[in-house]
């Protein structure tokens, strides 16, 4: 488990990322400027189909200015900062990589938000908070770099309230292997899919009863066509966060999307 654990923390390791990002924000305005979370959308979500995903699963999980939201795997928290300036929630984010929760510090002290939306460096395995603290959590893009997916949702539901729901958004394996390296590995030894029905038969013995269940490989699809038609992405982008092969990463997700061996499913599930 240590190995993996270490195996996924070198994946997402950031150096100097913080400064990265300064420097990139310039093309925003100068350091004292505040800027507005969507400001940051291109290169804070860090999944497929951007902010209008995330947008799509705070409404199905229900979010409102009274929830209580974690983000787990919240990387240099773009979910976290939207849901919190678009819903009024607070947002607690959690990322196994430092330099991503040092980022997530910084970007939310530029959009004025540090003191609604929070970070700290965890295990998705191993939670700090106590039982059922939130009412709602969210999971973008990040089960795929979990192996023992019976322990991450079993985790997710202790610290929910009951009632409380699951939201989740995540690459499954649809037929055949991927081509690599992708954006949350770089081959397969840091790579643990499951198939849309493999993940559903994983969150229900933890606890949980399917509220939605969507297929929204389709979309995801339309969404990289839409990318490559546009041509260059606006910068800043992903690129500051990811690193020189964030094109190439991309790219292979969005083939391996068009040749059927990936899907993408939202689900949201109700802890019993």
């Amino acid at each position: 488990m240590t190995d993996v654990l270490d195996g996924v923390r070198d994946h997402y390791r950031a150096t100097g990322l913080t400064e990265r990002l300064k420097t990139a924000l310039t093309a925003l305005g100068p350091e004292d400027q505040r800027l507005a979370p969507q400001q940051l959308a291109a290169l804070d979500q860090f999944h497929t189909r951007g902010l209008v995903a995330t947008a799509e699963l705070a409404k199905f999980a229900g979010i409102t200015a009274d929830t209580s939201v974690l983000d787990v795997g919240s990387g240099v928290g773009g979910p976290a900062r939207f849901l919190a300036a678009t819903h009024g929630c607070r947002v607690m984010g959690v990322d196994l990589s430092e330099p991503f929760v040092d980022a997530a510090r910084y970007l939310t002290e530029r959009t004025g938000q540090s003191g609604q939306v929070l970070f700290q460096t965890a295990s998705a395995l191993d939670l700090p908070f106590d039982d059922g603290r939130f009412s709602v959590v969210l999971l973008q893009h990040v089960a795929m770099n979990i192996a023992d997916r019976a322990l991450l949702y079993r985790e997710i539901r202790r610290v929910l309230k009951s009632g409380g729901r699951f939201a989740t958004f995540d690459v499954v394996l649809n037929g055949g292997e991927p081509h690599y390296p992708v954006p949350w590995a770089r081959t397969p030894a840091t790579s643990f899919l499951l198939t849309a029905a493999a993940t559903r038969a994983a969150i229900e013995p933890a606890g949980f009863r399917a509220l939605t269940w969507q297929d929204d490989t389709e979309a995801a699809k339309a969404w990289f066509a839409q990318l490559r038609a546009s041509g260059p992405p606006p910068s800043p982008n992903l690129g500051v966060v990811m690193g020189p092969d964030f094109a190439q990463v991309a790219a292979n997700l969005g083939r391996n999307l068009m040749e059927g061996r990936l899907g993408v499913l939202t689900a949201v599930f109700e802890a019993a």
